[in-house]
């Protein structure tokens, strides 16, 4: 497949190139730090900051949270996320 954007630079306000599930952890970092997460379905997500501190989001299904978290905390996150990056 042809692609006319392959040369140019993608900074962290340009769109996703690729995008995974995101599986909550108490105890261990994202993988991968996301640009933004998408929840996939209402709920809340305990997200994790660079600087340590957790914070709780209430989203509904569809939005877009621009983070780049570097934790999902299994305990109190009810929503399934998709990582984005």
């Amino acid at each position: 497949m042809s692609d006319p954007f392959a040369g140019a630079a993608s900074g962290l306000s340009g769109p996703a190139t690729r995008h995974f599930a995101i599986s909550p952890s108490d105890s261990a970092d994202l993988a991968i730090r996301p640009r933004a997460l998408l929840f996939q379905t209402d709920g809340n997500a305990v997200l994790r900051d660079e600087s340590g501190t957790d914070i709780t989001y209430g989203r509904y299904a569809g939005d877009v949270l621009p983070i780049r978290a570097v934790r999902v905390l299994a305990t109190g996150t009810t929503a399934t996320l998709i990582g984005w990056i």
